[in-house]
């Protein structure tokens, strides 16, 4: 039998890849990877109609490293959408649709909380939750209060109600929820009615990830909207729209932004709620190099001795 010589590296190479989903799929992995990075964001809540509604809630984001999964394995991949805007008066938005990587060990991010309708309810709940409506103290339903955020994936949206003595409602609607931040509320002012003060309050900040390859901020608040000609809440960083007026303006597509809400007009479209962007899922399987080895038999050895190809 031969004799077996000293070993020869040959390294194997897998190459870094970044697999991102703006829709339902499957994530495939490469045959070397045992674990993945990634980023899961939620579709954003949609915001209210008119009068004085909330902005809509962020979807949920979750970012992590080191999630197990199998070489060569198909993994299903889940991508919400957003949720939609209210169109009657003071209807209110409606909640984002959740997004999940289903690894072994499954991510799920929860959608956006809807934007809450004036006078009547507040916030829904959701990754970030919507912000309420104006909500009087003479009112059904009163207090008003912002939807809740889930621990880790998002903050809530914010309050819009006042004491007994405000039977008016003198202000905008209140900001979702962002990844970041939690929305504000609008200022109430006691001035005369119509008052180009009484914007929206802001939809709460998103949060930035750089698991493209580039700094992207995802999962901004959707703004409140804006009492009779008042502008409305500017939505927050990272795909949250802008609250009427003149018109909501919806969530970004693919970053989980929150919808604006309907501004205080009795037409249609500037006093609709916009829809929440939907959301997205990046998974990043990094570089592997492994060395594998071979052996030399002793009669390979002298043949490439000889032949002047030895360098052993």
């Amino acid at each position: 039998m031969p004799r077996l010589i000293g070993a020869v590296l040959n390294p194997k190479l897998q190459p870094e890849k970044i697999n991102t989903f703006n829709s339902t799929g499957t994530l495939t992995t490469q045959p070397l990877t045992t674990e993945v990075e990634y980023l899961v964001v939620a579709g954003g809540g949609g915001g209210s109609s008119y009068y004085y509604g909330g902005g809509g809630g962020a979807g949920g984001m979750l970012t992590g490293t080191g999630n197990p999964v199998s070489g060569g394995s198909p993994y299903p991949v889940v991508v919400g959408g957003g949720g939609g805007g209210g169109v009657a008066a003071q209807s209110p938005g409606t909640k984002g649709s959740d997004s999940v990587l289903g690894t072994p060990t499954p991510i799920t991010s929860e959608g956006g909380g809807y934007g809450g309708q004036a006078a009547t309810s507040g916030g829904g709940p959701g990754g970030s939750g919507g912000g309420s409506g104006t909500i009087a103290g003479d009112s059904p339903g009163y207090p008003g209060s912002g939807g809740t955020g889930v621990p880790g994936q998002g903050n809530p949206g914010a309050a819009q109600n006042f004491t007994p003595e405000f039977t008016g409602f003198n202000s905008g609607g209140a900001g979702g929820g962002g990844a970041g931040t939690a929305g504000t509320s609008a200022t109430f002012y006691p001035g005369p009615t119509p008052n180009p003060s009484k914007t929206g309050g802001p939809g709460g900040n998103g949060l930035a990830s750089s698991i493209s390859g580039s700094s992207v901020t995802y999962a901004g608040g959707g703004g409140g909207g804006g009492y009779y000609q008042a502008a409305g809440g500017s939505g927050g960083t990272g795909g949250g729209g802008n609250g009427g007026g003149p018109a909501a303006q919806a969530g970004t597509a693919n970053l989980g932004g929150g919808g604006g809400a309907g501004q205080h007009v009795a037409s249609s479209p500037p006093a609709e709620g916009a829809a929440g962007g939907s959301g997205v899922v990046i998974v990043k399987e990094a570089q592997i190099a492994i060395d594998t080895s071979s052996v030399w038999d002793l009669r390979t050895v002298f043949r490439q001795v000889k032949a002047g190809n030895w360098n052993g």
